[in-house]
């Protein structure tokens, strides 16, 4: 038993399972692994320099990887901000249309969300077989006219067309950047390497309410758009220019990371394509179309997120970040009918204020659940013998668990005794706190069990998180005023704490899934 973990009887390394510390021998011959610092690097890079996790200076810090997550990170911030930046001006939506508040709540939030869910089936399975950057580019430029649009639009149903299809160019963005880590940085490195999505994305939620408040205070709702579609209109060159294609299809027999009873392979003797002896020029690297980077079928790809969610450890990260990114949005929609009822009566612009704490929180615990995250894995890894184990990203749920419960309950009684201000943004704000480290442990687990099905894994998550969307926001409004703020909060919490718990069977049996999973989906 590794640290709690229980070993499998029939595969001592299922895939997942690496070496992060010393060497294999493989009979006579000893085969020195590439490693950073006393860090066996896992997957093992090519020696190809067009290899995305050879895309980095020996001498200095990983600038092209990095530019890019920075990039994708900004994109990805506004694009989950086109969401949520509308909450503060729902209620006027609601009065300028003459539609229900659960209409408004639904058709703005929950059918954005759920038209997300529903492409990044066809947008992942072309990300497969043709690669990411030509989505990226096409979801920047599509993103920058539905703003464009939104921000001229003067009926309802133009406005609610136009959020279909905004959802619907936001797939990549929302989907794929997380599988991009994966294609960029090894290992030990992708934790804090999704702290910086975890950053843009839950940052973009706060700090988009905060700026719309004072502009749907001042211009209206629909000016929002009118200052997204800036935003991408900056964003699509750069993406264009600076973020490259991360997929790259490994020629068979090159290193790979463990599958089966070993943690690397040989490299075969003969046989081996030659890999190419330069980086490719830049103009090359612009180029949108490079053909098929993969022989599966596309329709195959497609329906493939669907079985996927019998994969324990994708249907333990789906529930899991669904549940408490849903959660998040869930408190925004109960502050919003909080905040402008009395006694606090507050303005747009105020509403879009009492998201500042969110801020900081997510500017601060994103990068500590990141750090964290890769800190705990190699320390219980060098007390494992060296030894990986995926469930070593689990821990982090330990932290996630007890600040949302606290923040539920403490919630729906502050709320429903009219406390002030101050002290609803307190308890507000400690759910929020829990959502980096859930998402941490959930995503770096996923990743790190199934590398090789980022894509549709992703897309499986997403697909989740988008149907709880859908269905809380179409609810919570009337569920709100049918049961009051202590009631929603006390189910919430009991809701959550049930999902929570999952993690200790997750822990516990996790080693042996994957090899099951490994033998019946994957032989």
């Amino acid at each position: 038993m590794g640290l709690g973990v229980l070993e499998d009887r029939h595969m001592e390394m299922p895939p997942g399972t690496t070496r992060l510390a010393d060497k294999l021998d493989h009979g006579a011959e000893a085969v020195q692994l590439k490693r950073s610092g006393d860090i066996i690097l896992v997957p093992q890079p090519s020696d190809d320099p067009n290899d995305p996790l050879n895309w980095y200076s020996p001498n200095g810090p990983n600038w092209t990887k990095n530019v890019i997550m920075i990039i994708l990170g900004i994109s990805v911030a506004v694009t989950t901000s086109l969401g949520p930046m509308i909450t503060p001006g729902l209620h006027l939506l609601s009065t300028r249309y003459h539609v229900s508040a659960d209409e408004v709540d639904s058709l703005m939030l929950g059918a954005l969300q759920f038209c997300i869910g529903f492409t990044t089936f066809f947008t992942a399975a072309g990300a497969t077989i043709w690669g990411k950057r030509p989505f990226f580019v096409i979801s920047a430029l599509v993103l920058l006219a539905t703003c464009a649009w939104g921000y001229t639009a003067t009926t309802w149903r133009s406005l609610v067309a136009m959020r279909f299809i905004q959802g619907m160019a936001s797939a990549p963005l929302e989907t794929l950047v997380t599988a991009s880590v994966a294609d960029l940085f090894f290992v030990h490195e992708r934790g804090s390497r999704l702290a910086i999505w975890g950053m843009m994305v839950h940052g973009g939620v706060g700090i988009g309410q905060v700026i719309s408040g004072f502009i749907i205070q001042a211009l209206g709702v629909q000016a929002t758009f009118g200052v997204c579609a800036l935003w991408f209109l900056v964003l699509a060159p750069l993406i264009f220019g600076l973020v490259f294609e991360t997929t790259y299809m490994r020629k068979r027999g090159e290193w790979e990371p463990a599958a089966g009873t070993e943690m690397q392979q040989l490299p075969e003797k003969t046989g081996k394509l030659p890999l190419p002896d330069e980086k490719e020029p830049h103009r090359a690297r612009l180029r949108l179309w490079r053909g098929r980077l993969s022989a599966d079928s596309y329709w195959k790809a497609v329906v493939k997120p669907v079985p996927l969610i019998c994969y324990p450890a994708i249907a333990y990260s789906a529930v899991v970040h669904g549940s408490f990114f849903v959660w998040l949005v869930v408190m925004g929609l109960l502050s919003l009918q909080v905040f402008t009822a009395p006694p606090y009566n507050l303005s747009p612009a105020q509403i879009g204020l009492t998201n500042i704490p969110h801020v900081v929180v997510a500017l601060v615990c994103s990068p500590i659940a990141g750090v964290l995250s890769d800190w705990v894995a190699k320390s219980m890894a060098r007390r494992n013998a060296g030894v990986f184990e995926p469930e070593f990203r689990l821990p982090l749920m330990a932290i996630a668990t007890p600040f949302a419960t606290l923040g539920f309950l403490g919630f729906g009684l502050a709320v429903e005794r009219r406390a002030s201000l101050p002290v609803i943004l307190v308890f507000q704000n400690l759910q929020a706190v829990s959502v980096p480290f859930a998402s941490q442990a959930a995503l770096t687990y996923l990743l790190d069990c199934h590398p090789r099905d980022t894509n549709q894994a992703f897309v499986t998550v997403g697909f989740v998180k988008a149907v709880l969307m859908f269905l809380a926001t179409s609810r919570v409004a009337g569920w709100y005023a049918g049961v009051g703020p202590w009631g929603v909060m006390v189910v919430c919490a009991v809701a959550n704490a049930g999902v929570s718990v999952l993690t200790v069977p997750v822990y516990v049996f996790g080693k042996r899934w994957r090899s099951k999973v490994s033998f019946f989906f994957c032989a």
